[in-house]
């Protein structure tokens, strides 16, 4: 068995490669158009799984992006803690909650301990940061920085 990938249905399709790309940090390997079953598939990975998700088609996520009807509204989703969340690898986990942050997310588990972030996508997909290696040294205003909301 091969873990593959992980769907996440998404409302707006540029918030959604905007949080996962530009803040994230992912990079989008492939997109499919599907004109007659109106729906778009864009599968992301991590920039050092790249060319294994290139070579396996894995480890990636896909966002499926369902085209609202031509006289209506998009639908939206709603999920539970249920779903979990997924979960990735940083270099500086305070330098990539910086950047989310800058960008307008809310870091609902700060890295105080140097080690540990989630933050939310537009979608409300709970995404866990993990600090590469050892977990680096308390900082503020990471280290005094409360939970807001929930992951």
């Amino acid at each position: 068995m091969q873990y593959l990938h992980t769907m996440v249905r998404v409302a707006d399709l540029d918030a959604a490669l905007h949080f996962y790309c530009d803040l994230l940090g992912l990079v989008e390997r492939k997109r499919h158009d599907h004109e007659k079953g109106r729906f778009t598939l864009v599968f992301l990975c991590a920039p050092e799984d790249l060319e294994r998700a290139e070579r396996d088609r894995a480890p990636e996520v896909e966002l499926t992006y369902n085209w609202p009807p031509e006289d209506g509204e998009p639908e939206r989703y709603t999920g539970g803690r249920n779903f979990g969340h997924l979960a990735y690898r940083v270099d500086d986990i305070y330098a990539a909650c910086q950047r989310l942050m800058d960008g307008g997310v809310t870091i609902n588990r700060p890295p105080r301990d140097g080690h540990m972030a989630f933050v939310r996508s537009p979608d409300g997909i709970s995404i866990e940061l993990l600090q590469a290696g050892d977990k680096l040294p308390p900082q503020e205003p990471w280290a005094s920085m409360e939970n807001t909301g929930t992951w």
